[in-house]
């Protein structure tokens, strides 16, 4: 392992716990007076998931976790040497994704929403980077876990709040919706969603990014159905997110399937 490379681990291990620590505080102290849930509250709209779905971010970063401990070789002494160029080209993306992380926490918390805008979308390109690198690759079952894995979950999360980011703005700036009633835009920005991440995940042929938007229609599913949400007042709304994740499911069995076979005729 040459310097470069060495000190470039060490900085996304010191970004990753910079990134960690500063989300942990967001919500303890809170930043800006506020929880992120609480900002996102003040800002209601029919896209938003339920609270409950946020819980994905533990997973994300624990996920996280596994790949930062194992590019500096904590399991991987054999593969190590010839995964470093593949690490070296990861890490210069995912350096610069948790130091946009800490960005629009601050962004998110002070209210300023127009910024965080520009700090998801610089987020969601530097993951749909990481994402090509990463699917230049095979893997196998340890690697598909703590390098494919994270960053699909990452992804796959990031696409849905990169729409739910664009959607508080519109509210924040009390965008009329050219007179069109809400449900009906959400209809539609359900529908673009779904479309988007649908051809994403069958041109990656990635599960795992499939698995997070079905968890994310879900929690809109969960906040539309609930009492404690919008309590069923939303029927087309409703109908919608059933629909896409009808698409996503059966998108993921066919990528299920497809490598099924593949398999068996390596075998």
């Amino acid at each position: 392992m040459n310097k470069n490379n060495l000190t470039l681990k060490i900085s996304v291990l010191l970004g990753y716990v910079a990134m960690v620590a500063v989300n942990f505080l967001a919500n303890v102290l809170p930043i800006g007076g506020v929880t992120t849930g609480e900002a996102s509250d003040s800002f209601g709209n029919l896209f938003t998931p339920a609270g409950a779905t946020f819980s994905i971010w533990g997973l994300i970063y624990l996920l996280l976790l596994g790949y930062t401990l194992y590019q500096f070789g904590f399991g991987n002494k054999q593969t190590k040497a010839s995964r470093d160029k593949l690490f070296a080209t990861i890490n210069r993306y995912f350096l610069i994704t948790s130091i946009a992380n800490i960005a629009w926490i601050f962004a998110w918390h002070y209210g300023v929403i127009w910024l965080s805008v520009v700090i998801m979308f610089t987020l969601l390109f530097l993951l749909i980077k990481i994402a090509d690198v990463i699917n230049k690759e095979k893997y196998n079952i340890l690697e598909t876990v703590l390098v494919r894995l994270p960053f699909s979950v990452y992804f796959g999360w990031i696409t849905i709040a990169t729409i739910a980011n664009i959607t508080v703005f519109l509210v924040s700036i009390n965008w009329n919706g050219f007179g069109i009633a809400e449900y009906i835009w959400t209809v539609i920005v359900l529908l673009v969603g779904a479309a988007i991440g649908t051809i994403r995940m069958l041109k990656d042929k990635n599960i795992f990014y499939g698995i997070v938007l079905v968890w994310a229609y879900g929690g809109i599913w969960l906040k539309h159905t609930s009492a404690s949400g919008f309590d069923g007042a939303y029927a087309n709304v409703i109908t919608t997110v059933i629909i896409c994740i009808i698409i996503f499911l059966s998108a993921i069995g066919f990528l299920g399937y497809k490598k099924a076979i593949s398999r068996k005729l390596d075998n």
